[in-house]
């Protein structure tokens, strides 16, 4: 027993612990994220429809929603628009 911190038998590591073959995203761009993906559930009708929509190529956007959205507050706020645009067709059409 070389090192104090250290107790016999244990193992060093957690070999249930994955390591990322990624970085996490930086704080504003994770932020953008969340909230897109909060407003398109709330608007769109639900998880299935905003998932559809986020991770779906969107001919209009040029892109994933959910990408664009997370690189910039641009591009946070053009896909927001869309969103928004998408939410109120959809009304338009229930009111029939």
């Amino acid at each position: 027993m070389s090192d104090g911190n250290q107790m016999p038998g244990r193992a060093r590591n957690n070999p249930f612990r994955q390591r990322r073959s990624f970085a996490p995203l930086p704080p504003q761009e994770a932020r953008r994220q969340g909230a897109i993906s909060t407003l398109a559930f709330q608007l769109l009708g639900g998880r299935d429809p905003a998932l559809a929509f986020l991770n779906g190529e969107c001919a209009e956007l040029l892109g994933r929603p959910i990408a664009i959205a997370t690189l910039s507050e641009a591009g946070y706020a053009i896909v927001e628009r869309e969103i928004r645009s998408r939410a109120m067709d959809a009304g338009d059409r229930h009111a029939d």
